[in-house]
């Protein structure tokens, strides 16, 4: 494809261990791609998640313009640009009846499945706003606990399609190495990415997305789905090596 003229990010998995800082090589990349192209960041993560791992770390570089930086947490449910700081531009939040039946589904289903841990770091159910996510191990679990306890998927990938049936009329998606997002209907990662060219007047074709996810039970792959140009990682190394190999390109575009 011709070089993009903006890369998007999943966050865990793909630019860091799941729910922790970006390495420091990865840091160094990431910047150095922010000096020439704009990038944004769509992930099931809330705003909270994408300070401690990517922002408060690219704040502390001195003379770094944020400018060109697009923050979309929660599966791209939420929009936030720099404006001095950072402003939210759009939230598309569940009500409190699709959060109740979100919150009570999940839990049925993770315990009629036997995916409902006793030994946990943090909440297991969490109300985003814009979306409920559940963390089988809690959302601060060691990131070796969380890759032994579903090291195929497969725990994952089987509460997503029992949640999903018991919710049809809301989107249900494997989201980290240890977690599902639950949304409204048809708010997932493609319609971020679609808000985010009708926003930077970028369109989807000059778009690159990188993600860990893009396998049709992924969060990650409405975004595929949609046509946007993707390329798959396993981790952040993967993604560090890639863009060392794609930075040059841009700048000689």
């Amino acid at each position: 494809m011709p070089a993009p003229r903006l890369v998007a990010f999943d966050l865990d998995d793909t630019l860091a261990p799941s729910k922790s800082p970006l390495d420091p090589q990865m840091l160094e990349t990431f910047a150095a791609l922010l000096e020439v192209i704009p990038v944004a960041v769509i992930s099931g993560g809330n705003f909270q998640q994408f300070e401690q791992q990517l922002v408060t770390p690219l704040r502390k570089r001195p003379g770094l313009r944020l400018d060109d930086l697009h923050l979309m947490p929660t599966c791209g449910t939420r929009y936030y640009a720099w404006e001095l700081d950072w402003t939210l531009q759009y939230a598309e939040d569940l009500t409190e009846d699709e959060k109740a039946r979100a919150l009570a589904a999940v839990e049925a289903q993770a315990k009629a499945a036997g995916y409902w841990e006793s030994e946990t770091w943090g909440a297991i159910l969490e109300d985003r706003g814009s979306q409920i996510t559940f963390s089988a191990l809690g959302q601060s679990a060691p990131v070796d606990v969380k890759k032994r306890w579903d090291p195929t998927g497969a725990k994952k990938d089987d509460l997503r399609r029992l949640v999903q049936a018991e919710l049809p009329d809301l989107e249900v998606r494997s989201g980290g190495s240890t977690s599902i997002d639950i949304t409204r209907k048809g708010i997932d990662k493609a319609y971020g990415m679609q808000r985010l060219a009708e926003l930077t007047g970028i369109a989807l074709s000059d778009m690159l997305f990188v993600g860990d996810r893009l396998d049709p039970e992924g969060n990650d792959y409405p975004v595929k789905a949609l046509g946007v140009p993707t390329h798959a990682v396993e981790g952040w190394e993967d993604t560090d090596a890639f863009l060392r190999e794609l930075i040059p390109t841009l700048r000689k575009a």
